[in-house]
């Protein structure tokens, strides 16, 4: 239906407007998440609220509805609009200020949550598995600003993903400032190294995935040894399988990075095993729509 939610009314997509005076708009000052419904339930949506209220916290930012109010505001945002298998972006912004970055020129936040289909990769690339590359653009340092914190402002991420595009492939994966690999431009990542389960841990400056946390827990579930570790472009390379993980992305499995194969050039054992277990959980847990 095309229905989006701003500061408390629901308004037809194309008459959903914001004020060119947003600093949301004008500097990337606000804080989002991307949460999926799957039948009916939004998933995971209290870890990611939780997380939406730290990095709030975080910037300095008052959430204008309670988290009670918010989880009510999300699910009645995706009833209005009658999904069943939809992707939220809820957003908040500094407000309405002037074009100075003084932030309290802004007089209150703004709350906007929108509920619609996303496809972030095409169906065959989960089924054949992904190409991606490493890229020059590297993660923003760690003493800027915490990678923990979901902000507005992924320009750094765009650039990584204009390089990927230039390289016809769709995704990148970025090292931070000392060389270890961090994050794709939007993705966790993951390898396997001799049955274990290893992805780099969290200070070399990566965001703390709600996919990416369940993935783990899932690994654990299934008696694999889960290991948060440094890496570097050689243990991608050398590594018996790759995936991504994200809230849009889910679990996409990686065949090759840098022109060179990982494994056998197929989606793994391990990575199909935590995959299938991946998608019964998203349609038995959580808040319940209908």
């Amino acid at each position: 239906m095309g229905l989006i939610y701003i500061d408390g009314n629901l308004y037809k997509k194309e008459e959903a407007k914001i004020s060119v005076f947003d600093h949301g708009l004008l500097y990337g000052d606000g804080v989002f998440e991307g949460i999926r419904v799957y039948n009916g339930r939004v998933f995971k949506l209290s870890e990611h609220l939780d997380r939406l209220f730290r990095s709030a916290k975080y910037i300095m930012l008052d959430i204008p509805l309670t988290k009670e109010e918010l989880t009510k505001a999300v699910i009645e945002t995706v009833k209005a609009n009658e999904l069943k298998e939809a992707y939220i972006r809820l957003i908040i912004t500094r407000g309405v200020g002037d074009l100075g970055l003084d932030p309290r020129k802004c007089s209150k936040p703004s709350l906007i949550i929108i509920a619609d289909k996303i496809d972030l990769y095409p169906k065959e690339y989960y089924e054949n598995g992904l190409e991606i590359i490493t890229v020059p653009t590297r993660k923003n340092s760690q003493d800027a600003l915490s990678p923990c914190v979901k902000t507005l402002n992924y320009l750094n991420s765009i650039m990584a993903k204009i390089e990927a595009n230039q390289a016809g492939v769709l995704e990148a994966i970025m090292l931070n400032a000392h060389g270890y690999v961090a994050e794709g431009s939007g993705d966790n990542i993951f390898i396997v190294k001799n049955n274990s389960l290893l992805t780099p841990p969290l200070w070399v400056g990566v965001l703390e995935g709600i996919t990416r946390d369940t993935v783990m827990k899932i690994g654990k579930e299934l008696g694999i040894e889960v290991k948060e570790t440094v890496m570097t472009r050689y243990d991608l390379y050398t590594a018996d399988e790759c995936f991504l993980t994200g809230t849009g992305a889910e679990i996409i499995p990686v065949i090759k990075i840098d022109n060179r194969i990982i494994g056998n050039g197929k989606s793994g054992k391990l990575t199909l095993k935590i995959t299938a277990r991946f998608q019964e959980l998203t349609q038995t847990e959580e808040t319940e729509i209908y």
